[in-house]
């Protein structure tokens, strides 16, 4: 039932926007009565947060499949961002869902107050803390610069493919814009992970002067 409620969610949503997305419609989208549907959300903030944890679930998913299959440091690195634009746009409409409340004020002190532990525990946590581990990992073999601050790093790729997740979904075309060169939309996602991954990179080698560092 739980499925039924949240594949309802994401149709309206599709059709009507976060307007039409409330308990009572999705009871006539689906033929049961919101009292019923109440058994398994409380409101309709609660039914937005299950959208973004089934998104996160999915995205966990596919990632770990994506690692089992790059033992390479550099291809599992690329892979997450990839991945994570690939999971948004096979399913646009439930991803624009579970990302279009602007939280409130209290909200925002209830989050700003989570333990880590607990954070970690949420599907959007567990994701999170994928790039955190894949930062930690890079710096520790030097591929990654060893200065930047790990969890800055695992926002940062965050919020790129997130902002590039939202780009593809609203506009498909993005990767055939003039005047670059019309390319399949896989391959203008290959390159800004690879842009974002190497954004991350330790520093060249300082100048040999004589074959000796300088």
């Amino acid at each position: 039932m739980r499925e039924a409620i949240l594949a309802a969610a994401e149709r309206v949503f599709a059709k009507e926007g976060e307007i039409g997305l409330s308990i009572r419609r999705l009871a006539e989208e689906i033929d049961y009565s919101p009292s019923a549907i109440y058994k398994y959300f409380g409101s309709k903030e609660e039914l937005l947060d299950e959208l973004k944890e089934s998104f996160f679930e999915r995205l966990l998913s596919q990632v770990d499949g994506v690692g089992a299959k790059n033992p390479d440091f550099h291809a599992r690195a690329r892979a997450c961002v990839t991945t994570y634009v690939a999971t948004a746009i096979a399913r646009p409409h439930h991803y624009a869902a579970a990302f279009s409340s602007i939280p409130t004020p209290e909200q925002i002190a209830v989050r700003r107050n989570l333990d880590w532990e607990d954070f970690i525990a949420t599907r959007k946590g567990q994701a999170f803390k994928v790039l955190v581990d894949l930062v930690l990992e890079g710096q520790a073999l030097g591929v990654f610069d060893r200065s930047l601050d790990p969890l800055n790093g695992a926002k940062s790729i965050w919020a790129s493919s997130h902002g590039l997740a939202l780009l593809m979904i609203h506009m498909p075309l993005l990767p055939e814009m003039q005047p670059c060169t019309a390319q399949p939309g896989g391959d203008f996602v290959a390159a800004h992970a690879d842009i974002v991954i190497r954004g991350l990179a330790a520093p060249a080698e300082p100048p040999q002067e004589n074959g000796k560092r300088s």
